[in-house]
C-alpha cells in the first residue's frame, strides 16, 4: 500500500531518480520541448517548474541555487538569458503536456513536454480580447458603428458600379477583335486543306 507516498519513485533508486530527472530538465531547457512518458513528464513537471520561477530574479543566489538543481553551467546560463525574458509576464503553469499516443513496444502513453512560451501554435497573445459592455450608452456606440457601416457600403456599392463599367467596356472590345481574328483563322485551315 501506498499511503500517503506523494511522490513517484518511476522504479527507480533516489539517486537514479534525481540524475534522470536533471537531465531530462536540462534537455527541456535546451531544446524546449521532450517527447517522454506520461509518468516521467508529470513528475519532471513538479521538478522543473520551482527552478523555472527561481530563475525569474536574476541574482547570484538564484543562479546558485538553480545550479545545484541543474548541475549544468551552461544550461544555467541560456535559463537566465533566454527562457527567464520569456516567462518573466507568466505567473506559472510554464509547461504544457500534450500527450502522443502509445509507445509501439511496451504501450506505455508517451507524450510531449514543453515550454509555454515557445510554442508559437497554441499561444493566444494575437488573439482579439474581449470586452464586457454595460448596458447604459450602449445605443449611441451602436448608431455610430451604424452610420460607419453604412459610409462603407457605399463606397463598396461605388467600386461595385465602376468595376461593371469598366467590364462592359471591355466586353465590347473583346467581341470585334475575335471578329477579325476569326476570318484569318479559316483562311489558314482552308489553305491547309487545298494542299
Amino acid at each position: 500500500m501506498r499511503h500517503g507516498n506523494k511522490i513517484n519513485h518511476l522504479g527507480r533508486k533516489t539517486s537514479h531518480r534525481k540524475a534522470m530527472l536533471q537531465n531530462m530538465a536540462c534537455s527541456l531547457i535546451e531544446h524546449k520541448r521532450i517527447s517522454t512518458t506520461i509518468a516521467k513528464a508529470k513528475t519532471l513537471r513538479v521538478f522543473v517548474e520551482p527552478i523555472l520561477t527561481k530563475a525569474k530574479t536574476d541574482s547570484t543566489h538564484s543562479r546558485r541555487v538553480v545550479f545545484s538543481y541543474l548541475q549544468n553551467k551552461e544550461m544555467v546560463t541560456e535559463l537566465f538569458r533566454e527562457v527567464a525574458p520569456k516567462i518573466a509576464n507568466r505567473a506559472g503553469g510554464y509547461t504544457r503536456i500534450i500527450r502522443t499516443g502509445y509507445r509501439l513496444g511496451d504501450n506505455a502513453e508517451m507524450c510531449m513536454i514543453e515550454l509555454v512560451d515557445y510554442n508559437e501554435l497554441y499561444n493566444n497573445d494575437n488573439a482579439k480580447k474581449t470586452t464586457r459592455r454595460s448596458r447604459r450608452g450602449g445605443a449611441k456606440k451602436e448608431d455610430n458603428v451604424t452610420v460607419e457601416a453604412t459610409e462603407s457600403t457605399e463606397a463598396v456599392v461605388e467600386e461595385a458600379a465602376v468595376e461593371t463599367v469598366v467590364e462592359e467596356t471591355t466586353e465590347e472590345i473583346a467581341p470585334e477583335a475575335t471578329s477579325e481574328e476569326a476570318p484569318a483563322a479559316d483562311e489558314s485551315e482552308n489553305s491547309e486543306e487545298k494542299a
